[in-house]
């Protein structure tokens, strides 16, 4: 565990959250800084790790995985909204942020520094394949579904996949990208690379919110407890049950015991899903995780 990457995750979000408390940045400047880090950190961490990714089971496990975390997260949610009697609005809420973690803005950094660089390119593949897709397909759908827009089409969802830059990279990093690439090309793959852990990370804490919605605390409540224990607990017995171990299985693990998207958190609130929920689980989540993510750490190690 790189304990210095982790001080600096912590110190990052603090002055994030700081900064926007003080009034010192603009707005915009998290949406500035994740756009950065979308086109262009994102991309040169893929083209720089998962060319030298060997194909194997194990990367068709890491594929497969969220999509199994998805029908788990629905199996709970569904009978838990009952239970509680939740707003349908909540029980989207759920929907969306349960299943979809932050599984690239902090994702990315917090595999390499709490299990090393080797676990990273599994990161990558459990986030494009996985979060992604599910965000453009599922997510897309639960939004349809209760935030009254059209139901989106195979070409919409099509599109928007092919748009991506990081998917456009993932597809030029198992396609064209060599292992070793010229020196100038890996020098600035690195440079830019090396950029998405201060960057992605201090975009977090500017858009942390933490305000309690008291009258939401069970589904608060329940949504934390899946996300950051439940969830990862049944991966992790199921990669025990298979005899799963090393970088891929430990990244696995990690990467769905993530904190909520923020993206999902913010789609949920432009559609007025819930607001004051979708906030909550995405910023106590993220704080909660960082206490959580180290002892998911030391438990796959």
């Amino acid at each position: 565990m790189n304990v210095d990457a982790l001080v600096l995750v912590l110190l990052l979000l603090a002055l994030g959250y700081a900064c926007t408390r003080l009034r010192l940045f603009p707005d915009h400047a998290a949406e500035v800084l994740n756009q950065f880090a979308l086109y262009l950190c994102l991309p040169a961490a893929i083209l720089r790790h998962v060319p030298s990714l060997q194909f194997s089971a194990d990367i068709a496990v890491v594929a497969v995985v969220p999509w199994l975390v998805l029908g788990l997260s629905v199996a709970a949610i569904v009978p838990i909204a009952r239970w509680l009697r939740l707003r349908d609005e909540e029980r989207a809420v759920l929907l969306l942020c349960v299943p979809l973690g932050n599984t690239s803005f902090l994702g990315y950094p917090l595999t390499e520094a709490l299990l090393g660089r080797d676990a990273l390119p599994f990161a990558v593949i459990y986030d494009q394949f996985g979060s992604f897709l599910i965000l453009t397909t599922w997510g897309l759908w639960v939004l349809a579904r209760y935030g009254g827009d059209a139901r989106p089409t195979p070409t919409a969802m099509l599109r928007r996949i092919v748009r991506f830059p990081p998917f456009i990279a993932l597809v030029a990093a198992l396609l064209v990208m060599p292992d070793e690439p010229p020196s100038m090309i890996a020098n600035v793959l690195v440079k830019l690379s090396d950029t998405l852990l201060p960057v992605a990370v201090l975009a977090v804490g500017l858009t942390l919110k933490l305000r309690l919605p008291r009258d939401e605390l069970a589904p608060l409540g329940a949504g934390l407890l899946l996300k950051l224990l439940a969830l990862p607990a049944a991966v992790f017995g199921l990669m025990t049950l298979m005899r799963s171990h090393g970088d891929a299985a430990d990244a696995i693990v990690l990467e769905t015991a993530m904190p909520p998207m923020i993206t999902a958190g913010a789609l949920a609130i432009s559609h007025r899903l819930a607001p004051g929920l979708a906030a909550a689980l995405v910023g106590y989540g993220t704080v909660l995780s960082l206490i959580t993510l180290p002892l998911w750490a030391l438990i796959t190690r």
